[in-house]
């Protein structure tokens, strides 16, 4: 199976959200998306990390490559300091994506236990619409949380979410 992993944002160019430390989103992702990578090809699985400023860049990618799937793994951010917590969005619930979306988020919450936002629908995100196979999008936690930050800033934290994205796709295919 081909998955096609996106690292959101791009350092440099598009730094994401930012945390009130300064971390930044483009720079987790990317740790998280290579980690990802790396579980997935112990598991077998072939990957393309893909990590560029222009969406269809991304989604022209994946869509070259031939994904059978494809994750974009994000850090969420809310003007609310209190927000927290995993959400993963897909084109459709009642999808492949969906049941992508929904295996991701309960390893995510299971084996980190991030506040559990849910999976939601969500038609208006651009990789999620122009990719050609099954898609999510990973909102991993806020990094504007210090709490959830301090997660994202960690090794630990970056392993376990790679962890529990990976364990989520070999869910999808279990």
């Amino acid at each position: 199976m081909k998955i096609c992993i996106n690292a959101g944002h791009c350092p440099n160019l598009d730094s994401g959200a930012v945390g009130v430390s300064g971390l930044q989103e483009a720079h987790v992702a990317q740790d998280i998306a290579q980690l990802v990578q790396y579980y997935l090809q112990q598991a077998n699985y072939e990957t393309l990390v893909v990590q560029e400023n222009e969406l269809y860049q991304i989604t022209d990618a994946s869509n070259a490559f031939g994904a059978d799937l494809f994750v974009s793994i994000h850090c969420n951010a809310a003007d609310n300091r209190d927000a927290q917590g995993t959400e993963t969005f897909c084109y459709s619930e009642m999808s492949e994506g969906g049941k992508l979306a929904r295996c991701i988020q309960r390893q995510i919450i299971n084996n980190i236990g991030t506040a559990d936002r849910g999976v939601k629908s969500h038609s208006g995100f651009y990789v999620l619409r122009n990719t050609d196979c099954p898609a999510v999008l990973v909102e991993t936690a806020f990094i504007s949380n210090s709490e959830d930050e301090a997660v994202l800033a960690s090794e630990e934290g970056k392993d376990n979410f790679a962890k529990a994205i990976a364990r989520g796709i070999s869910d999808f295919y279990a």
